[in-house]
């Protein structure tokens, strides 16, 4: 699957943090230019095992950007570099080591259920932005 040029984030479904990061992403992006695909649907599944490795510890979000898969603190901080100001400002946070970055990402990552719940399926999008999801 070529993906040169295209933004993807490749979310966890069922995860209300997550959701909220969707959200969060879609109102700050007049441009467009992310698409969304949960991490349950056959495209994320085809585009993960494109793109990362090894799958099956696959505890993070994804950005793919240019053929490219960004994870955790540099996919999030990618992702914020693209957004409208005053949000794009945060990727000032790169110069924090990413061994540092990427420690207190996966502690919060691992108790976001715990944190926040999750849903039993995957969310729904809204008719308005239904064309940003790809399955």
């Amino acid at each position: 699957m070529e993906m040169q040029g295209a933004y993807i984030v490749v979310f966890d479904g069922i995860c209300n943090f997550c959701n909220g990061a969707v959200n969060f992403i879609i109102k700050r992006d007049p441009a467009r230019k992310f698409k969304f695909a949960p991490m349950q649907s056959e495209t994320a599944r085809t585009l993960i095992e494109q793109y990362y490795s090894p799958v099956e510890e696959l505890d993070t979000f994804l950005l793919i950007k240019d053929d490219a898969c960004l994870v955790r603190t540099e996919a999030a901080l990618a992702i914020a570099a693209e957004l409208i100001w005053p949000w794009r400002l945060c990727a000032v946070f790169g110069v924090v080591p990413r061994t540092f970055r990427d420690c207190l990402y996966k502690l919060f990552a691992s108790n976001r259920y715990t944190l926040f719940g999750r849903k039993e399926s995957c969310m729904v999008p809204a008719p308005s932005v239904r064309d940003r999801f790809l399955d």
